[in-house]
């Protein structure tokens, strides 16, 4: 494989919280490493992180551990049963959840030095908008804005997507509307908040695909498993199979918006030999 290969990083986020954007995380990452691709998710919800409890991983170091001097990243990093690489967050730690722009620099900072193949780096965000979740969202190079039909949920993702367009000019926003009645009422969502956008913005965002309601999902969680792994044939699992594939179909981001970027060495590489090639 060629190793200029960027990696192709994506910021999952939500504006509120319970919306669905964690269980979103794991199941497109699971879904992901299903068609081959090679995974990781990183949990960049400091305060409450759970990705861990979604994927059935034990965690014995975390984040505090790497920001604290006393473990690497690869030392914190586990593997899960679907293969999915997992670099666990901190659960319950007040200092954590407050963390400043600047060591989440850091934390994108540190990636550079992984020497693993990864195709993919999802990033799952804490809700709302703090100079930790910012850093993060501009250090991915494409943003996705999980969404549910309803007013306050709505709101915060309208409020988020703004920020990131106005305050730090970066695109690649994509909205996925989650636990959903079907297909056409997602699609309906994603075009209402999408007018708001280009009339209050002038800009639009994108459309990924949609998530139907499925209890399964939640049947998964609480056996500690993505509903992939738990649920192979539900409409959960087609939604989040769908998902994966029109995020493969993505074309690949050589030059991204925003500032600092996760893997900027790799994106750099591949700049000098697109160069070198022309």
């Amino acid at each position: 494989m060629n190793k200029l290969k960027p990696t192709q990083v994506i910021g999952i986020a939500s504006g509120k919280g319970g919306v669905g954007k964690t269980t979103v995380s794991v199941n497109l990452a699971v879904a992901l490493q299903m068609m081959g691709e090679r995974v990781m998710l990183l949990d960049a919800d400091l305060g409450l992180a759970n990705a861990q409890i979604a994927l059935g991983c034990q965690c014995p170091y975390n984040l505090s551990h790497f920001l604290s001097g006393q473990k690497t990243l690869e030392e914190i990093t586990v593997t899960s049963r679907a293969g999915v690489r997992l670099v666990p967050g901190a659960s319950g730690m007040h200092e954590m959840a407050a963390l400043s722009g600047l060591q989440a620099a850091s934390i994108v900072q540190a990636f550079s030095a992984l020497d693993d193949d990864i195709d993919y780096l999802i990033v799952d965000m804490a809700a709302g908008i703090s100079p930790a979740v910012l850093a993060f969202m501009q250090a991915c190079p494409r943003r996705f804005i999980v969404v549910r039909d309803d007013p306050s949920s709505i709101a915060d993702a309208y409020g988020t997507i703004k920020v990131l367009l106005q305050d730090f000019g970066v695109d690649e926003i994509y909205l996925i509307p989650n636990a959903m009645g079907g297909q056409q009422e997602g699609h309906q969502l994603y075009e209402r908040i999408n007018q708001v956008c280009a009339r209050f913005l002038g800009q639009s965002i994108g459309y990924l695909g949609t998530v139907e309601n499925d209890e399964l999902i939640l049947s998964a969680l609480k056996k500690y498993q993505s509903v992939l792994e738990y649920a192979p044939g539900s409409g959960g699992s087609r939604d989040f199979r769908r998902l994966a594939e029109a995020t493969r179909q993505l074309p690949p981001i050589a030059h991204a918006s925003g500032g600092l970027q996760f893997f900027v060495e790799r994106l750099v590489g591949q700049s000098k030999a697109e160069s070198r090639t022309h």
